[in-house]
C-alpha cells in the first residue's frame, strides 16, 4: 500500500525554480517516508490542468494507490485543479508546510519569496477543494515536526481502512437474532457506502468444511494454544473442537475472500458447540466478526483493526454497570467472544456451560481487560442514512475477582460522566454491541466517516445533554436533506 505525494507549481517561474521544486519536494519525501506507517511515492511536480488530471487519473485507477498528499510549494493556480479532483475516487490529504522551517533572515530576497508560496500557494489550493465541496484532511506545520507525521500517519492508516472497504466482503452464518432491531440494517446502503460486501452463507457449508479438517491439524493448532495460553480445563475434546471450527472458519473465509464474518446461536445446526475460542482467535489474527448476525460491528470491527494494526481491538457489549455513588463504571464483555488483543496478561483456556443455543460447553479466553484511554463505536443504520457513535472512555483495572464469571472483560469509565454519558448514547440510537480500542483514536473515526460520507457524533469530556440533543437535532436536518 503506499500513497502519491503530489506538489503542484506553474511553467511561470522558470525550469530552474521547478528543478528546485522538484529537489526539496525528493527531499521532503524521503524524510516523510522513513517517519510514516506507508510507502510514500514522489510523484513529477504538476504544471497544468493535463498533467493534474493525469496523476489523479493514474491514482484512482492504481489499486496500490490509498490516497493523495497535495502541497502547492509555490502558487499553483486551483483551476488547474478541477478536473482532476473531480475524477479523483481517493482520499486526499493537504498537507500545508514548507521546505524551509526558517525565514532566512540575511539572505531572503524576491527570489526566495519567489519559490516558497506554499504560505498562499496552499490558500488558493484550499479555496478550490472547498468551493467543489471535496472532502479532505487538512494538516498544517513543518513537515519535519513529529506532530505533523503523527497526523500524516494516522490518516494513512484510516484512508487505507476506507480503501480495503471497497473490497470488505462479510460472510454471515445465519440471520439476523430474532426480533433485535439495532443488528439490522440496509446491506445495499452499506455497499454504497462503505464498499462492504454482506451476504449469507449456510451454515451447512461451515459443516462440510468441519468434516475436512484432519486430526494433525487440530494436532498442531492445540499445541499453538498450549504455548500462546494457559490451559485450565481437563475438558481438552471441548477444546480441540474449538480448534476444528476454527481451521474449518478460516478455510470457509479464504475460500469467498472473507475477512469478516457473523454467526448467531440461533442457527447452530450441524455444530457441536457455538465458536467461542474460535471466534477469538480469528480476532486476534484480524478479522472481523459480529454476534448475532450482527454485520455492522463485524465490518467495523474489520476496519478499525486495519486502522490499529490489529493492536487492542475487539467486539465489545454494555453488559452490566457498578453504580456505586462516585465510582460509576461499565462492564463490558460477551458470552463468549473477545478478541484476546485487550487482554492485560495471559488469558486462560476454560470451559464451562453456555445456557444459551442449546449446545455443548464451549471453550473460550478468560482475561481481564488492562487499563488506559480507549473508544466504543457503535455504526447504526438511521434509516436511509448511517450514523457513527464514537464515545471516549477510560479503561480501569477490573478491580475485583468475580470467579463464577468465565467470559473475557474489561472496565470503563466513560467521558464525561457515567450519566451523562449514558444518556447521550441511548438519546443517538447506540448499540449494545460495539467495538472497543485503545489503539484507535476518536480522532480518527471522525476522519473515517468524513472520507466515508456519514454522520460522526462523539460524546466525549466536552458533551452537555441539551447540547448534544441540539447537535442530533441539526444532524436530522443535515443528513436527510442530503441523502
Amino acid at each position: 500500500m503506499s500513497f502519491y505525494f503530489i506538489t503542484g507549481s506553474q511553467h511561470l517561474y522558470g525550469e530552474e525554480t521547478l528543478r528546485e521544486v522538484a529537489a526539496h519536494s525528493g527531499e521532503m519525501v524521503k524524510h516523510l517516508s522513513a517517519k510514516l506507517p506507508m510507502g510514500l511515492i514522489c510523484k513529477p511536480v504538476v504544471t497544468t490542468p493535463e498533467e493534474i488530471y493525469n496523476v489523479m487519473r493514474e491514482a484512482s485507477a492504481d489499486p496500490d494507490c490509498m490516497g493523495v498528499v497535495t502541497w502547492m510549494h509555490t502558487f499553483s493556480p486551483s483551476k488547474m485543479w478541477i478536473n482532476g479532483l473531480n475524477i479523483l475516487t481517493k482520499p486526499v490529504l493537504h498537507l500545508h508546510t514548507q521546505y524551509n522551517r526558517d525565514i532566512p533572515w540575511d539572505d531572503i530576497d524576491m527570489d526566495f519569496m519567489n519559490t516558497n508560496q506554499a504560505a498562499h500557494g496552499d490558500r488558493e489550493h484550499g479555496f478550490i477543494f472547498t468551493r467543489m465541496g471535496v472532502r479532505r484532511q487538512v494538516v498544517v506545520g513543518y513537515y519535519q515536526d513529529q506532530a505533523v507525521t503523527d497526523k500524516i500517519g494516522s490518516w494513512m492508516r484510516t484512508a487505507a481502512a476506507v480503501a480495503c472497504g471497497q473490497h470488505l466482503k462479510v460472510m454471515r452464518l445465519g440471520d439476523n437474532m430474532r426480533e433485535v432491531a439495532v443488528t439490522e440494517g440496509d446491506k445495499v446502503e452499506a455497499q454504497i457506502k462503505f464498499g462492504w460486501q454482506v451476504n449469507y452463507r449456510a451454515v451447512g457449508e461451515l459443516v462440510e468444511k468441519l468434516n475436512a479438517v484432519t486430526e494433525s491439524q487440530i494436532d498442531a493448532l492445540t499445541e499453538e494454544y498450549n504455548a500462546q495460553y494457559t490451559l485450565n480445563t481437563n475438558d481438552l475434546a471441548s477444546v480441540r473442537y474449538q480448534a476444528k471450527l476454527e481451521l474449518a472458519l478460516k478455510a470457509l473465509l479464504d475460500e469467498y475472500g472473507c475477512t469478516a464474518y457473523t454467526n448467531t446461536f440461533e442457527d447452530l445446526c450441524g455444530l457441536e458447540q457455538l465458536p467461542g475460542l474460535a471466534s477469538q482467535r480469528m480476532m486476534e489474527q484480524g478479522y472481523g466478526f459480529g454476534p448475532e448476525g450482527d454485520w455492522k460491528v463485524s465490518a467495523m470491527l474489520r476496519t478499525m483493526k486495519l486502522i490499529a494494526g490489529n493492536k487492542g481491538t475487539s467486539l465489545m457489549e454494555d453488559y452490566t454497570y457498578h453504580l456505586e455513588p462516585g465510582n460509576e463504571s461499565i462492564l463490558g464483555a460477551h458470552m463468549l467472544e473477545v478478541c484476546p488483543t485487550l487482554a492485560a496478561r495471559k488469558p486462560e483456556i476454560e470451559v464451562h456451560p453456555l445456557g444459551i443455543g442449546g449446545k455443548n460447553p464451549p471453550a473460550r479466553l478468560v482475561f481481564d481487560g488492562r487499563a488506559g484511554k480507549g473508544i466504543c463505536v457503535s455504526l447504526v443504520d438511521m434509516g436511509g442514512r448511517m450514523r457513527l457513535i464514537v464515545l471516549d472512555v477510560n479503561a480501569i483495572d477490573v478491580p475485583r475477582d468475580m470467579p463464577k464469571l468465565p467470559v473475557a472483560r474489561v472496565m470503563w469509565k466513560p467521558e464525561p460522566d457515567f450519566f451523562t454519558s449514558c444518556e447521550a448514547w441511548i438519546l443517538a440510537g447506540g448499540a449494545h454491541h460495539t467495538v472497543f480500542s485503545y489503539n484507535v483514536t476518536a480522532g480518527e473515526m471522525v476522519l473515517w466517516a468524513e472520507m466515508t460520507g456519514i454522520e460522526c457524533v462523539c460524546i466525549n469530556k466536552d458533551t452537555n445533554i441539551r447540547d448534544f440533543k441540539r447537535e442530533l437535532a441539526v444532524n436530522d436536518l443535515i443528513w436527510r436533506r442530503t441523502v
